[in-house]
């Protein structure tokens, strides 16, 4: 009975110690075969690194602006007689707009001139006297104070005139009648909006750090929102205070070559051109990952026993600067000659193996 015991413990052990030496084989050839195994290299397109020519610039929005826009409005009051221009017309300086109905002004001015015409016989009849000797000086005196007066009652009621008779400023295109013949109008009433379109400006702001970077004449870009047009233009103004609640400071630039296709309120986008920098070293933002540890970039290099057909890639965390459309400027991480991956990255760790395939490449990352 012993005997029986002992031979199926013996039985049992090398049952138990098979399964256990078969299952650590298993699991060691598992391991080795793994271990031997080598991910198959990433497809990334790269960008060498190399001093560019840096064209900085300020971005800001701003609003279009003719350089002569004013909205016209009635001098005196009275019934519109007369509406003498049509919406979008485009009318000369000293052209002749809206008539006020004037005749009681005409008819007062024609006895005020038939005053100062008795006035001016009166005053000349006196000093004929008054050189032969038959009439006083004072009565040359009075007869001047009367001639004074009634040329002066003519001027005013001239002016008055003059104020039915709304004349264009200056030369532009002319908007919307909001004044029709027969409505009564007070003085101060807008009838209409009067834009010298040949010419155009643009109010934006910057903020207070870049004042001393920016100077009467210092070039810009201005783009519209709808079709994308380009002008160029200048700078011609910067209001010498800034903004106590906003930090910021209004600036007025000339726009050129609108041909009359930019109109006063229209949103433009404005880039202020500051002067170009040479060798400085930049990289697409495709190419720069953005973690909580800060910025980093993936450089390729060579394998560690020289073979270039071995291609790994190494993290590096970089400072960067300033940005300028897709670039971005770098302070600090990387040199000149540098293979940064810019597509792709989004599959790689540090030290895994690269294949360079820069058909990949977004056309962002490469523009």
């Amino acid at each position: 009975m012993k005997k029986r015991l002992a031979i199926a413990i013996v039985l049992l052990g090398l049952l138990v110690g098979g399964i256990v030496g078969f299952n650590m084989f298993r699991d060691k050839m598992i391991a080795d075969f793994f271990a031997g195994m080598t991910a198959p290299p990433v497809a990334v397109s790269v960008v060498e690194v190399e001093p560019i020519d840096w064209k900085s610039g300020i971005d800001a929005i701003g609003t279009a602006l003719s350089a002569q826009g004013v909205d016209l409005a009635v001098e005196a009051g009275g019934l519109v007689r007369e509406v003498q221009f049509e919406p979008n017309d485009k009318v000369e300086e000293g052209q002749k707009l809206v008539q006020i109905d004037e005749r009681i002004e005409r008819a007062d001015l024609a006895a005020a001139q038939a005053s100062l015409d008795l006035a001016i016989t009166q005053l000349e009849r006196n000093r004929t006297l008054k050189e032969r000797g038959i009439s006083a000086t004072s009565n040359v005196d009075t007869a001047e104070v009367q001639e004074k007066s009634a040329r002066a009652q003519v001027a005013k009621l001239t002016a008055l005139l003059d104020q039915k008779e709304m004349l264009a400023p200056f030369s532009g295109v002319i908007g919307i009648s909001k004044i029709e013949p027969g409505q009564y109008v007070t003085p101060g009433t807008i009838y209409a909006t009067l834009q010298n379109l040949d010419q155009m400006q643009v109010d934006f702001t910057i903020p207070e750090q870049n004042i001393d970077k920016i100077a009467i004449g210092t070039p810009i870009t201005t783009t519209t929102e709808v079709g994308d047009v380009t002008y160029d233009g200048r700078i011609i103004a910067i209001e010498p205070r800034v903004d106590p609640v906003s930090r910021l400071v209004t600036i007025r630039a000339l726009i050129d070559g609108t041909n009359g296709k930019l109109f006063p309120g229209q949103f433009l986008r404005v880039r202020i051109n500051l002067p170009k920098e040479e060798g400085v070293l930049a990289l697409p933002q495709t190419a720069v990952t953005s973690t909580l540890y800060g910025d980093a970039i993936f450089v390729v290099r060579a394998s560690e026993d020289g073979d270039e057909e071995k291609l790994t890639v190494a993290q590096l965390f970089i400072e960067v600067g300033r940005r300028s459309g897709g670039m971005v400027e770098i302070v600090d991480g990387v040199e000149a000659g540098d293979r940064v991956v810019n597509a792709g990255q989004n599959r790689l760790v540090g030290g895994a193996a690269v294949k360079i395939d820069n058909e990949v490449a977004p056309d962002a990352a490469l523009e």
